[in-house]
């Protein structure tokens, strides 16, 4: 999890502020002139086709990725107050046969204890109160590798909103995860976001559950083609130009 400082103002709402960013890579410029506002408790879609620089404008907001321009988050009235990230990477892949369990993962990660030497009493409290957030009590004992695809994903955000951040992000978090499965997820993040006051930024490939959850849609490819309403970017032209659809969905 990474702090950065706000700074200055911003309307009525503190905000994430990205402003004319660039990312080159060698030669290859992956991203250019990227300007995108995000306010406290909006969920903003990232979407476009592969390798149209989704991951690394992400990267680049939670400093992995040098970048031009700039990426500023301000509070109105508060100056200098650190601003905590939340990250979900797209889900790792883990053995079947791994006996590591959730709660070791959780022991490895937060206290960078050691699995063999299992979780204290206070521990165990705090970890079984990180899963509660997510309605996942019931996986503490299940071993990692057997667990479904939306199951990883409400560990994974489990771990990353321990302490609760003011960004939450999300690569790729619907990947893996069958139906029921993307409306359960999408349903918990709808109520983090709330309960939180939450700013979450997700890519996805995954459509369909949008229009219901997602403040703003951002479809990228190298640069911000739309952006807007789900109905607004998903029913315009640059929409099915960079998914080469027909106007009626079609390829």
């Amino acid at each position: 999890m990474r702090s950065i400082v706000h700074g200055g103002s911003c309307g009525d709402s503190c905000c994430l502020r990205i402003e004319k960013l660039g990312v080159r890579i060698g030669a290859e410029e992956i991203l250019h002139d990227i300007s995108l506002h995000v306010h406290c408790g909006q969920l903003v879609a990232i979407i476009g086709p592969n390798g149209a620089g989704k991951s690394t404008l992400l990267k680049a907001i939670l400093g992995q990725q040098e970048h031009s321009g700039s990426i500023r988050f301000s509070t109105p009235g508060e100056r200098d107050r650190k601003m905590r990230i939340g990250y979900v990477p797209q889900s790792p892949a883990f053995d079947p046969g791994d006996p590591i369990s959730v709660e070791d993962l959780f022991v490895c990660c937060l206290y960078k204890r050691p699995a063999f030497l299992g979780a204290s009493k206070a521990m165990r409290e705090r970890i079984l109160e990180c899963l509660d957030r997510v309605h996942a009590k019931d996986l503490l004992r299940k071993r990692v590798g057997t667990l479904s695809g939306g199951e990883l994903q409400r560990v994974l955000l489990a771990l990353a909103l321990e302490p609760v951040p003011n960004l939450l992000i999300l690569d790729e978090p619907l990947s893996g995860v069958d139906v029921e499965g993307i409306s359960t997820l999408m349903d918990m993040l709808d109520e983090l976001r709330r309960d939180y006051d939450l700013s979450i930024m997700m890519t996805t490939h995954d459509f369909s559950a949008l229009r219901r959850y997602a403040d703003q849609v951002v479809l990228v490819e190298r640069q911000i083609l739309r952006l807007g309403t789900p109905e607004e970017v998903l029913s315009s032209p640059e929409f099915y130009s960079a998914f080469h659809m027909k106007g009626d969905g079609t390829t």
